[in-house]
Parts: structure tokens; sequence; C-alpha cells
């Protein structure tokens, strides 16, 4: 299977995934994505047949930017995205900076802040190119989002958090055929 081009095509038969990307592009930011749920979310969707996609919690566009650190431009930037798609709520955050937060070493571009995140299948992201052309980034393949299976990143293994963040998002609910591989 072609998972690039399977998810491209769910990608383009939803509207505000599409508004989003837009939105996103609108920024003229170098180095980001709209990663995690947004196209987790959206396979797990498809794998489950659901005839219409699942509400977005949040959208969040993550970038790099070594040179302003400003969580302000972060806020500027989310609120810039809300004037364009209003549907859905922004959370942007600039990977650059986010290595204080979860205290690793300091993220090299906005791919490596991607690699950290706390499950597979979410260290996922997509942008779209000003020809149209999406660029999907995938710390471990875009078959791990296809495959239904939910397991820790290796690269952030806190397995308490992992399983919090299963309990609270409420995943094995929403798309019951989500196979958790426990850690370890």
């Amino acid at each position: 299977m072609d998972y690039q081009a399977a998810t491209s095509l769910l990608l383009q038969q939803d509207a505000l995934r599409m508004r989003c990307l837009q939105a996103a592009l609108s920024l003229g930011l170098h180095d980001w994505y709209l990663g995690a749920g947004f196209l987790r979310n959206l396979i797990w969707d498809a794998l489950h047949q659901y005839p219409k996609p699942t509400p977005l919690n949040d959208v969040d566009l993550v970038y790099f930017d070594n040179t302003n650190l400003n969580r302000s431009t972060e806020q500027r930037y989310a609120e810039q995205l809300s004037a364009l798609v209003p549907q859905v709520q922004w959370e942007v955050k600039n990977q650059a900076r986010m290595h204080l937060f979860h205290q690793h070493a300091p993220y090299q571009n906005c791919a490596d802040g991607i690699s950290r995140w706390v499950e597979v299948p979410t260290c996922v992201g997509v942008r779209l190119d000003h020809d149209g052309h999406f660029d999907f980034y995938s710390t471990f393949g875009l078959a791990e989002n296809w495959s239904l299976s939910l397991r820790i990143n290796p690269l952030y293994p806190r397995p308490e958090l992992f399983r919090q963040r299963i309990k609270n998002k409420g995943w094995l609910e929403l798309w019951p055929l989500l196979q958790v591989v426990p850690p370890g």
C-alpha cells in the first residue's frame, strides 16, 4: 500500500483539514507541520469507516524558529490562524523552545521535535507546499498509523504518561479497533 497516496487522498477529501493546511501555509513559515491528531485521527477514522471525521480537539501547528523563542509570537500565529479558520482550536508551538518543556537536548528542526512526542502514531506531520503538494513527516513511517497499533515512542519512554494519555483522550472508546502495545 502507498501510505502517502492514501493519506493524501483522505486529506483532499476533508475540506476542513485542507482549509487548515492552506491557513498554515499562508503564515509563510519555513519549517512547519500540522501534526499529531490532525493526521493520526484522520487515518484512524478512515480505518474505522466512519462516515464523518471525529471532531478535532485542536489543530497542532508546530514550527521551528530558533531566532525568536517568544511565546507571544506563537499566540500571534494562533490568532491569525483563528481568523482564517475559526472552527478549530489552534495550538501553535515553536519546536525550537519545546525541548526546555520536555527536558530534552535542543531540537535541531521541526521534525526532531515531532520525533519526541509520546506515542508512535502521534509522531506525524503534514504541510502543504505552494504547488498544492503534501509533504509528510513521520518518525516511524505512515504505515504505523495505518496499522491501528498504539505504542509508546521509544525516543520518549514515559510509560505513565503514555497510559494516562490513552485514558484521558478516550482513544479506545473513539476507535475501538486500536490495539495498545504495552510499554516495555
